[in-house]
């Protein structure tokens, strides 16, 4: 048996306004402050909604109405959640009525978005926790597959997720770290070999997410039967696993390249083989046999050419502005303003620190198109500025920083 193992992530920051010196002490509305009528956070989010959300929902149920074989897996930000709540009531029912087909998984992370695994095990699994409770209240819905932010992950995410009661947890399948391996199979960490490890593979995956539109690519066009094709020619492996954004559809990869006939025509194609499938992240790590065990001891990320946290802390810049941010845990806690806190839990978002990164090349190219401001300076100034600001309101509050 073959099975496709498709898994994507849906996630809106809440993106920092245009925040100066001179705001600061004068207006504490970080997340649209001073942007261009068209580019607000509400706008933005209601631009993807129309473009990805809806459509790519509405041809994920048909598909599944149409093959009840086909399966996947989703992760949602809680700030994404929040925001459609708030602002897409539409497309949140839409995701709503998707999961409740039975053949969605919906995976945990933290509702923040946020790195604080790596700064602050507490606060870390207290936004996985109201991750949970969102997920809860607007799905009805228990995880039972961890995925770290930005697939951070290494040995000690592994064993905080077994401790945690998960069958499984997700992570990039990166030559270095696999060797000679193939990422199409079911692994366990070696850290914690009571759960199981579901390794992207980020060649395929990346067919689809990045190079599909690209006239230029030899492969072009990629076709359902095609990519098919392609994975039935591994006579040995086990698990596809198709990790990617959700905005992949529609809004990375416009209508107009044809990436919702391709996600269409997919379970057409994948099943007409007898010994091929669809599993959720949690069904592959059931259903699967492990074939080893595999070390990470240092972090790996999906991002960038080092999958390594460069993309958000490779830089002094970026350094200094989330320990700074972080260094505010104990005594904004202490002070119990939900206001305060909420704008301190916003800020640890990955993206603003992503926004930040000044490498050059392809890396560069893609960090500049996610990227709501013209230079990574640009992004660090308003960020601080923030910050000065919250710690000014902790202050006001007879904080001594």
């Amino acid at each position: 048996m073959k099975s496709i193992v498709l898994y994507m992530h849906v996630h809106q920051p809440f993106r920092i306004g245009h925040y100066t010196i001179f705001d600061t002490g004068n207006r504490h509305n970080y997340f649209d402050a001073g942007w261009d009528s068209n580019e607000n956070n509400q706008k933005i989010l209601k631009k993807v909604a129309e473009k990805s959300y809806i459509p790519t929902n509405d041809r994920l149920l048909k598909m599944i109405k149409k093959h009840p074989e086909f399966k996947l897996s989703l992760s949602m930000s809680g700030v994404l959640l929040e925001q459609l709540e708030a602002w897409a009531p539409d497309a949140l029912a839409s995701f709503q009525e998707l999961i409740a087909t039975g053949s969605v998984e919906l995976v945990a992370e933290t509702y923040h978005h946020s790195l604080a695994f790596f700064y602050s095990k507490s606060e870390f699994n207290i936004q996985v926790q109201m991750h949970r409770d969102i997920v809860k209240r607007l799905f009805n819905y228990e995880p039972r597959v961890f995925r770290n932010t930005e697939l951070a992950y290494n040995n000690e995410v592994a064993v905080w997720a077994q401790d945690a009661g998960y069958k499984a947890v997700i992570a990039e399948g990166w030559d270095p770290v696999l060797g000679w391996r193939s990422p199409n199979y079911v692994y366990n960490p070696i850290s914690a070999p009571n759960i199981k490890l579901l390794l992207k593979n980020y060649r395929l995956s990346d067919d689809i997410a990045f190079r599909f539109g690209d006239r230029n690519w030899s492969e072009w066009p990629l076709t359902a039967d095609k990519f098919s094709h392609w994975l039935s020619e591994d006579p040995d492996a086990t698990n596809f696993n198709l990790f990617m954004d959700y905005e992949t559809f529609g809004e990375h990869q416009w209508s107009e390249s044809g990436i919702f006939e391709f996600l269409k025509t997919l379970p057409k194609e994948w099943l007409k083989n007898q010994g091929h499938n669809f599993l959720t992240l949690s069904e592959a790590s059931e259903q699967i046999d492990a074939v080893g065990s595999v070390d990470v001891p240092n972090t790996i990320t999906w991002a960038d050419t080092e999958r390594d946290l460069s993309a958000w802390l490779g830089n002094a810049m970026q350094r200094q502005a989330i320990e700074a941010l972080y260094r505010l845990e104990d005594p904004i806690l202490a002070l119990n303003d939900w206001s305060l806190i909420e704008d301190w839990r916003k800020l640890q978002t990955s993206d603003h620190f992503y926004y930040m990164c000044v490498k050059w090349f392809n890396d560069g190219d893609i960090h500049a198109y996610f990227s709501p401001y013209e230079t990574p300076y640009d992004a660090y100034i308003n960020f601080m500025n923030v910050f000065h600001d919250l710690r000014s309101r902790m202050m006001e509050k007879g904080v001594n920083l």
